[in-house]
């Protein structure tokens, strides 16, 4: 099989016939260089909101089952204006819709939020959509759509088209994930409420997820989730010329569970300190000055805590600075910890990941001296002779029941 673009338009580029003209030929100007393609589209601008108001107006008690019915017709239409539009510049367009006997995306049951399970959705693409491709035909496949295994159409939530195309791509080890959208980049901030925002032109994954997560609308976590390595996924208007954003990196498909081989000090300021920005600059200058070094914290009105490297040396500097200088009252310490993190980009859509991350532990014996949550990770502190059982712990209960999801 070809090297694989896999196209994603959104409801904003095609709500013209000229635009939809203008994403056809950008799809056949790749086909025509060899590559297989594979188009995702979203509903019509407005159009999925539409049907769900009428829905819910004509029966204030539909069931979230026949809302997913009602909302994916949407995408049923744009497939089938744009195969339409590939056929019109010569190219063999197939609509893969879910009454399609090609199509792939299998979900849980969690209407209206639905998730894709990836193995099940893995072999029913190459079972399904490969031979296409091989065959030299385009599928044009319903974004934001899934199957339950007993047949029952799901919806994919916020995002939900770009989470389809991003699941095709990794599956396929696509050459790239091309979403095009009517703002074909990522700003250094919502340019909508800062004046003197910026294009970027590239992030890691853990970088993308972290804004995204933090509220940045270019993509939806729900999608990073199935960003594979060496899968580019490019932010990208209909213009071929803009470069756009490139989002790269590492896998963030599964869990990954890893320790600190160092061990860790954890440092407690206390007392009526002085919170402001400078001051707590100044906390973290001491640590660092004299060889330490942060890897994380957390704050409370009337403590700080800081989880250091190379603790021995700061204790006693740290100490003779928050007392002269009456940013706090006393310091405490305990040595010989370690981190533990646990990365899992499923985090945010997975009820009780705190739960299981510290039952096991609990059960066990382990206790936990600090626990901090950033973005798509969670990371412990424990104690560094409990690292080897904690760390197997861990993942005997949690990479099966993440990367399953």
């Amino acid at each position: 099989m070809a090297e694989v673009i896999v196209f994603k338009f959104g409801g904003s580029i095609l709500d013209s016939s000229e635009h939809i003209e203008k994403a056809a030929q950008r799809v056949k100007a790749i086909y025509s260089k060899g590559f297989g393609v594979i188009v995702v589209v979203s509903a019509l601008r407005g159009v999925t909101d539409s049907l769900i108001s009428t829905a819910r107006k004509a029966n204030p008690h539909i069931t979230p089952e026949m809302l997913d019915e009602v909302a994916s017709m949407g995408e049923r239409t744009s497939a089938r204006l744009f195969a339409s539009a590939l056929q019109g510049v010569g190219l063999d367009a197939v609509v893969v819709d879910p009454d399609s006997p090609y199509w792939p995306i299998l979900t849980d049951s969690n209407h209206l939020d639905a998730n894709p399970l990836y193995e099940e959705t893995k072999h029913l693409v190459e079972e399904r959509l490969k031979p296409l491709l091989d065959a030299g035909k385009v599928p044009v496949v319903c974004g934001f759509v899934g199957k339950t295994v007993d047949g029952k159409v799901t919806t994919l939530g916020r995002g939900g088209s770009d989470t389809t195309a991003v699941l095709l791509g990794s599956i396929l080890r696509a050459k790239e994930v091309v979403l095009v959208k009517d703002v074909g980049k990522v700003f250094s901030s919502d340019p909508d409420k800062v004046s003197d925002a910026v294009p970027i032109t590239s992030l890691d994954s853990e970088e993308a997820l972290a804004l995204s997560v933090g509220g940045a609308k270019f993509l939806h976590y729900k999608a990073l989730r199935y960003k594979v390595d060496g899968v580019p996924i490019h932010i990208a208007s209909l213009d071929p010329e803009d470069k756009g954003t490139v989002i790269d990196g590492e896998s963030l498909l599964n869990v990954d569970i890893e320790a600190l081989e160092d061990p860790v000090t954890m440092i407690t300021v206390v007392g009526n300190m002085n919170g402001s920005h400078k001051a707590i600059g100044e906390l973290l200058a001491n640590v660092y000055s004299v060889g330490g070094k942060v890897i994380s914290l957390g704050s409370e009105p009337k403590s700080i805590v800081l989880y250091v490297l190379n603790g021995s040396k700061v204790l006693g500097h740290l100490h003779s600075w928050v007392v002269s200088t009456g940013f706090g009252k006393a310091v405490s310490s305990y040595d010989n910890l370690t981190m533990i993190t646990v990365k899992a980009p499923a985090m945010e859509t997975s009820p009780g990941m705190v739960q299981r991350v510290t039952q096991p532990l609990a059960r066990h014996g382990i206790n936990v001296f600090g626990l901090v949550t950033v973005g798509s990770s969670i990371r412990v502190f424990i104690s560094l002779a409990d690292r080897d059982k904690a760390l197997a712990l861990l993942r005997e209960a949690l990479m099966v029941s993440v990367s399953k999801r």
